[in-house]
């Protein structure tokens, strides 16, 4: 045979190479699609360089947004007492961290040592209550007794007392008998008013929108009761009573600001105004006290 007819010649044989051939060609192509088709759904595919289909993100996201910035708290549980370190911190370190307003500093033995002579229960009195310049329960109406006892201790103690921490008491337990043979009574009582309201003849009275102002002279009485003990000297950061330069930029703010810092209390720079300087004065007389002070600084 020639050269010529050598080369035309085909490779398949046999039947057996044929069947071979076939199925490879088939199957080569398919192996090979079923390989690519791994690869893309096993790639990681970042969308343009960020991360945010990974675990940590796809939680983040699903992340109850009342667990940001916070607490959610059973209104039903006890309150958790806080500590007398950390009232200290929070209601009076302002003055007694550094004796202002004849407050005994902390620490000072020679100044805590003729009131720790009166006695605990004189000392936790005071504080509750009130003396002089001091605010009842530092300012923080919000604080329990027990925690502005703690605080006397605290406060007692780093100054040579060796009073013991108050004992809390233990809230009443109330069974279900007692409380299902309360019910009828409570019914009861609240059903009387609410038919003498029914029986009554409706009366319009007229309200008016914003009530009147207070004179300066109740302005004054609560100045001298509750805000002189820092306003006067200009004490833990406050303005000082009449000081026209302390008192230029609060003016600036307006009075609706400078009623609500009065009345609901402000954190400052240099100190803290506790809620109505501490007082149980309503609203009007808080607004009375905060004219009285911005008349004589203009």
């Amino acid at each position: 045979m020639s050269d010529a007819h050598n080369e035309h010649e085909s490779a398949i044989k046999t039947p057996k190479q044929l069947i071979v051939a076939i199925i490879a060609s088939f199957l080569v192509p398919i192996i090979c699609i079923v390989l690519l088709v791994q690869y893309v759904a096993n790639d990681k595919k970042p969308g343009a360089g960020s991360a945010a289909m990974t675990a940590e993100s796809i939680a983040m996201r699903l992340k109850p947004v009342g667990d940001e910035g916070f607490t959610l708290r059973d209104v039903n549980a006890p309150k958790q007492l806080l500590a007398g370190a950390d009232v200290y911190k929070s209601a009076c370190l302002a003055c007694h961290g550094a004796g202002a307003a004849g407050s005994p500093k902390f620490g000072d033995a020679g100044a805590w040592s003729v009131r720790i002579a009166k006695g605990y229960d004189t000392l936790v009195s005071h504080a509750i209550m009130g003396i002089g310049a001091m605010p009842a329960k530092g300012g923080n109406a919000d604080l329990d007794d027990v925690e502005v006892a703690r605080a006397v201790v605290y406060m007692a103690n780093a100054a040579g007392a060796k009073f013991k921490e108050p004992e809390v008491k233990a809230a009443p337990v109330v069974t279900a008998g007692a409380a299902d043979a309360a019910a009828p009574v409570a019914m009861a009582a609240v059903a009387a008013p609410v038919e003498a309201a029914a029986a009554a003849p409706a009366v319009l009275v007229a309200v008016a929108a914003t009530p009147a102002k207070l004179s300066a002279d109740a302005g004054k009485k609560l100045y001298d009761s509750a805000c002189m003990a820092c306003h006067s000297a200009g004490i833990a950061g406050s303005p000082k009573m009449g000081d026209k330069a302390a008192w230029a930029d609060r003016l600036k703010q307006g009075m609706p600001v400078l009623y609500e810092h009065a009345i609901k209390g402000f954190q400052g720079k240099a100190g803290v105004m506790p809620a109505k300087g501490g007082s149980t004065a309503s609203d009007e007389e808080v607004k009375a006290a905060v004219d009285y002070m911005a008349a004589a600084a203009k």
